[in-house]
């Protein structure tokens, strides 16, 4: 039986209309039209230099903790423009890639790493320009023996992340926004962004409405003295 150790082929990935239009959208836009209901938890931070974004389909990696052996080979099978997903159980006790994988990946043209464990080569790896997101830093490194799973369903911080599902982040963190409605989502987040681009004129021209503030407290019952 292969479960728990298999390599498998990604069978759909969003296209790449669908990543470029997200690559300039902000992702709490994103989020805010999918109700703020999805996250990958604040954990998973940007390892990154400021400014660098990251958007791709989806490349999923299931692996045993502090084993970096199916990442290796994600990288392997990754086509440019791909975002490897790697679900190490949130472990930091070993780093799973570092500056020579990063370098590798960036050679590949891979677009980012979303690493839900810990990484090392901090450094090199926030001056490189690719973008990585990782739950802490361990200067150990990893093993790679296995077991792991390349292409399956994976879960970060109750997040679900299927193979081809867009992946994409910014100074805010990462989202992921499921293939089926990865449409639907962008069409709202560009009304969500052009919203806020049209308060952000109004704010900063003096002519921001704020009545809505009283309006939800008296809605919500609050006593306000005059």
């Amino acid at each position: 039986m292969g479960i728990g150790f298999r390599v498998l082929q990604r069978q759909r990935a969003v296209s790449s209309d669908i990543v470029a239009a997200f690559a300039d959208l902000p992702v709490a836009n994103a989020s805010d039209s999918m109700w703020r209901m999805t996250a990958g938890g604040a954990r998973l931070t940007a390892r990154h230099r400021k400014g660098v974004r990251m958007a791709g389909p989806a490349l999923t990696v299931k692996t045993r903790p502090g084993d970096n052996l199916l990442v290796h080979k994600a990288i392997e099978m990754a086509v440019p423009g791909d975002v490897i997903v790697v679900d190490a159980g949130g472990d930091l006790t070993n780093a799973l890639i570092g500056d020579l994988m990063t370098t590798l990946a960036l050679t590949r043209s891979i677009n980012g790493f979303v690493i839900n464990g810990a990484i090392r080569d901090a450094d090199e790896i926030h001056d490189s320009g690719m973008a990585v997101y990782a739950a802490g830093v361990s200067h150990r490194g990893p093993y790679k023996d296995g077991p792991g799973e390349i292409n399956v369903p994976v879960a970060i911080d109750g997040m679900v992340i299927e193979p081809g599902d867009l992946v994409i982040g910014d100074g805010d963190g990462f989202l992921c926004v499921p293939f089926d409605v990865a449409a639907e989502v962008l069409e709202a987040t560009r009304a969500k962004k052009a919203t806020e681009d049209a308060e952000m004129v109004r704010i900063r021209s003096g002519r921001a409405d704020r009545a809505w503030v009283d309006d939800a407290l008296k809605a919500r019952g609050c006593v306000m003295e005059a």
